[in-house]
């Protein structure tokens, strides 16, 4: 990247940096078990455990191993989720996308319309052929989304995190940029 934060603007979204300003309205998603326990976090206690995470997003910006953008409805600046490139290889043009999104903006298209906003950025700007998502068995609504975002099942990662003080199976899923999507 050139040093300036790409934003990315869908029909009702616009994806931006995280700030520090935005902590407390991180924290009140980021604290919510519901919201953290497919993705390998214990609930945020703290605005200092939001403010590590904020960190984590600056640093794969900087080793060039990510990125991640905060969600916010057109209109209204405050985040209510983030989405986002990690474990990003651009010698093999392949990224894993991440996601999570307040509760309280749950079943509405909000996660979907971010995910398809990041993945096309990410065809677009990163030129990577492969996208890949590594979702928990119990993560339901996840695998759906993504299988409507044209991402196909690969198979069952056993025991291929360790997080939260146990071993997580994943689900690897992928979408190639030759793939087309099925609405």
């Amino acid at each position: 990247m050139d040093g300036k934060f790409p934003i990315i603007e869908t029909d009702r979204l616009i994806l931006r940096k995280v700030t520090k300003n935005d902590a407390n309205e991180m924290l009140a998603y980021l604290s919510d078990e519901e919201v953290v326990k497919h993705i390998g976090l214990t609930p945020f206690q703290s605005l200092s455990d939001v403010w590590d995470e904020i960190e984590w997003y600056d640093s794969i910006i900087e080793e060039g191993t990510g990125i991640r953008w905060g969600i916010t409805l057109k209109g209204n600046n405050k985040v209510i989720g983030s989405c986002g490139f990690l474990n990003m290889k651009s010698k093999h043009f392949r990224a894993e996308v991440g996601f999570e999104l307040s509760k309280d903006f749950w079943g509405k298209g909000i996660a979907s319309e971010a995910l398809e906003g990041v993945i096309n950025y990410g065809y677009r700007h990163f030129q990577l052929e492969r996208i890949e998502a590594l979702i928990e068995p119990a993560n339901l609504p996840s695998q759906k989304l993504v299988e409507r975002q044209g991402f196909t099942r690969e198979g069952l990662l056993r025991s291929y995190e360790y997080t939260c003080g146990k071993f997580d199976d994943l689900y690897m899923y992928s979408r190639l940029k030759t793939d087309v999507r099925s609405t």
